[in-house]
């Protein structure tokens, strides 16, 4: 099966695209040669959306997933009924509103690492809201001030980039790499970083806004103990 091409990759505002279909898995996912649902993974939901068959018809996605070796996505229809036929030119529609709101909190969750510089355990992204694991020694967090800190770089309109570097560089520069209990991909020669300009760096493979002033008003939500060091900061979009 060939690879499939990941559109949202090059460009996560495409919100609709043509495929050939060039399987169906075990589990009646659509494979395609090229995509703009983003694959689940990192933390970040699998985008939902909809598949325009050759006759009009639509298929509903409710989710987006990797294939075993990760070269191709499957995508998961909402309901058994009609698949289409390897060969067939399909249309793509994502569900706009869900992952614009997604890429929003994504990338403030990015910041929110940094107005907290400690290890990352863990992470997940919701539709307008999410949450990052810290471990943190001594804790004492107070919301409406983390609030204030990721409100201040948000208005910064701080322009969001994207590049890549070489395994061997992300080796050389491990702090670069900020979650412990996911690390970035490797092995296929590169590594992507998101640069936030003026306040962060560091490997991702999610979606993002173009500038952190498109993110919007956030608050925190909640700080939750979730361990002796362990503690769980969640923020939602406002």
């Amino acid at each position: 099966m060939s690879k499939t091409t990941l559109l949202f990759r090059d460009d996560p505002y495409a919100r609709t695209a043509e495929a050939t279909v060039v399987g169906i898995d075990d589990n009646g996912g659509i494979v395609l040669d090229r995509t703009i649902f983003y694959a689940q993974g990192g933390g970040q939901p699998g985008d939902v959306g909809w598949i325009t068959l050759p006759d009009g018809g639509e298929i509903a996605i409710a989710n987006a997933v990797y294939g075993p070796d990760r070269s191709t996505v499957a995508h998961i229809p909402a309901a058994a009924g009609r698949l289409p036929a390897v060969g067939d030119t399909v249309g793509l529609r994502l569900d706009w509103a869900v992952r614009h709101a997604r890429m929003r909190v994504h990338t403030a969750l990015h910041l929110l690492s940094v107005v907290l510089p400690f290890p990352v355990t863990g992470g997940a992204i919701g539709n307008g809201e999410g949450r990052l694991d810290f471990d943190i020694p001594d804790a004492g967090l107070d919301k409406d001030e983390i609030s204030a800190r990721l409100n201040d770089m948000i208005t910064k309109d701080a322009p969001v980039r994207e590049r890549w570097i070489t395994d061997e560089e992300l080796l050389a520069n491990p702090g670069l790499v900020k979650t412990m209990s996911v690390k970035p991909p490797m092995g296929t020669g590169r590594v992507r970083l998101v640069e936030i300009e003026g306040l962060d760096l560091q490997p991702c493979g999610g979606t993002h806004v173009r500038s952190t002033g498109e993110i919007g008003p956030v608050a925190v939500t909640a700080i939750e103990k979730k361990g002796r060091q362990n503690r769980r900061v969640r923020i939602a979009l406002v």
